[in-house]
């Protein structure tokens, strides 16, 4: 009989082993559920953590004292190793330290895997944000740069992700972790905390800015061709299609992080390379020109950072900056329903080109008078013509010396930013200021914030 049955069960033994190769999300659960869940039970009512009453033992060398009685009396356990191991990831996730050190003095695995979400204990405590045990994990040999098998994250990328992180994301860095460290899709800590932030619900500046002041890549890549400039254009655009409101909140977070990748050398007026190397998507400065009655704080940062009229990639020969403001302002003209709001784009649109003729590094010709858009396929708006001509006269007359003086001196103490390097010069104040970016035009109302499309308003 036995001899009959021995097939049967050799093919079931080989059956189970299948599945739990193929299904170790199942295995793994079933093993917390049946095995070694006891044990996790007995740590956390140890702990006082039991159930739905979440109450901690505050005392905690007595709690210390029963976890190690507890864990000196379930020692031969089969299982002992994968219940303090799962162990270690709760209270991991609630940030006992002391009960950490006790699980680990008895061997509880650093590496182990929650078979539910593949997080480790040091990614659980940086998605709950506890710094104490962040760096109590890695002091024992915690693997800093690992990541998890589901979402390919390492720590760094999941601090950098919510702000309230932040502490978690300090310890990381203090302690080693790369910086520029990248996903198998390219992606680094800095795109994790872009991609994350909306400017409204995700508000990641002080992260992307500690990330920055570490030394992270302001031009890193993914394969899939996105960069941090990308990344920032892509919510500019979402700004457009927004409410009122929702516009004005992500145009200052947006603003804040343009002068903040600048500032360490990122260049906003390069085209975007597409992945087949074919295709190029607009840069951030193309979309803030083609836009730029309704993202005005924005392009006039970037133009008193010196930023290129033309394209950098193309040159003159894709845009330059002349027609697309001629061309948006052509179209706001037609959108205007009041002489308010005409003299106001008209206003915004002679600010940043006398920006532009300032600190520019290379202002392009200006284009043929045939090019000027029209309206109605009829004629040219006159207020387009009389700036036009405007523009002709200053392209005839040269910049003052002054001006000349500024533009030439930024250009020497460039890359941004250079207020530091203003500082140290050996000029009066008033001369030092004057090669800081304007800020004159923020007194004017209503032009320090994003404005969505028309449509959404």
């Amino acid at each position: 009989m036995w001899e009959e049955l021995l097939p049967v069960l050799q093919w079931r033994e080989e059956i189970v082993a299948q599945r739990e190769q193929t299904m170790p999300f199942l295995h793994g659960f079933r093993r917390i559920v049946y095995e070694y869940q006891p044990l996790v039970d007995e740590v956390m009512c140890v702990l006082g953590i039991e159930g739905e009453n979440q109450r901690r033992r505050d005392d905690e060398e007595s709690v210390s004292g029963s976890l190690v009685e507890l864990l000196d009396r379930e020692s031969k356990s089969p299982v002992f190793m994968e219940g303090i191991s799962y162990s270690l990831f709760r209270v991991a996730d609630l940030g006992l330290v002391s009960a950490a050190q006790v699980l680990l003095r008895y061997g509880a695995d650093l590496n182990f895997e929650d078979p539910v979400s593949y997080y480790n204990p040091l990614h659980i405590a940086v998605l709950r944000n506890k710094p104490d045990m962040v760096q109590m994990l890695i002091s024992h040999g915690a693997e800093i740069e690992k990541r998890d098998r589901i979402h390919e994250c390492s720590p760094l990328d999941l601090a950098g992700e919510e702000v309230d992180r932040l502490p978690c994301l300090r310890v990381l860095l203090d302690l080693g972790a790369d910086v520029n460290a990248k996903d198998k899709n390219g992606k680094t800590a800095l795109l994790h905390a872009l991609a994350s932030s909306d400017g409204l619900t995700v508000n990641n500046l002080d992260n992307i800015q500690l990330l920055l002041e570490r030394g992270a890549d302001v031009n890193t890549i993914t394969h899939d061709g996105e960069t941090p400039m990308s990344s920032l254009t892509f919510l500019v655009k979402e700004a457009l299609d927004s409410s009122v409101e929702d516009a004005k909140e992500i145009g200052h977070f947006c603003t804040r992080v343009a002068h903040l990748l600048i500032n360490h050398g990122a260049d906003p007026s390069c085209c975007l390379n597409a992945t087949d190397g074919e295709l190029w998507e607009h840069s951030l400065t193309y979309t803030s020109l083609e836009n730029f009655d309704l993202l005005f704080p924005l392009t006039a940062l970037l133009l008193q950072h010196g930023a290129s009229f033309v394209c950098s990639h193309h040159s003159a020969s894709y845009w330059t900056g002349h027609q697309l403001i001629f061309t948006r302002l052509a179209e706001a003209l037609q959108e205007a329903l009041d002489a308010a709001e005409a003299a106001d784009v008209l206003a915004k649109a002679e600010v940043l080109l006398d920006l532009a003729r300032i600190c520019c590094p290379v202002i392009p010709p200006l284009f043929p008078r045939s090019e000027l858009p029209v309206l109605d396929q009829t004629s040219t708006p006159q207020p387009l013509l009389e700036l036009y001509s405007r523009l002709e006269e200053q392209e005839r007359q040269p910049l003052p010396l002054r001006s000349l003086c500024r533009r030439l001196i930024r250009l020497c103490l460039g890359p941004w930013p250079f207020e530091e390097k203003v500082k140290a010069l050996p000029l009066p104040d008033r001369l030092k200021d004057s090669l800081l970016p304007e800020k004159s035009w923020t007194d004017r109302a209503g032009w320090d914030g994003f404005k969505p499309r028309r449509s959404q308003r």
